[in-house]
């Protein structure tokens, strides 16, 4: 039993990056879904496809070779549209590298796209 799936699927991608694998697995979910969708978007990752093993599913992963870093933030801050550049220099090595990864009412979506449309939500996680 998983009690975190986007700090499981943050490690998984990372340690494979690190290690230089062309691709690797991660248990499948809809937030694992969105979230790989906002890393595709930004050129963290490849494409990805579901994988159905007749339980939950996983999804395999094309790694490009772009993670540096990926963690899950834990615990799941609360932030304001205005206060995400606290959040950035405490998570992210310098202004304008990387991303967090915000849960708002809208959906999931960057930071930067959370502070445009000036909604407020939980952080999940960051990568650069």
């Amino acid at each position: 039993m998983r009690h975190d799936m986007i700090a499981d699927v943050m490690y998984t991608l990372n340690n494979a990056d690190k290690m230089g694998k062309p691709e690797c697995s991660v248990p499948a979910s809809s937030l694992v879904k969105e979230a790989l969708k906002i890393l595709q978007e930004e050129g963290y990752i490849g494409s990805f496809e579901m994988v159905d093993d007749g339980k939950s599913g996983t999804f395999r992963v094309e790694m490009i070779g772009k993670i540096n870093n990926s963690r899950a933030i834990r615990p799941r801050f609360s932030s304001r549209s205005n206060n995400y550049e606290k959040w950035e220099r405490r998570y992210l090595p310098s202004r304008g590298i990387g991303i967090l990864i915000v849960s708002t009412a809208s959906g999931m979506m960057t930071q930067k796209k959370a502070r445009d449309a000036v909604i407020g939500g939980k952080l999940l996680a960051y990568v650069y």
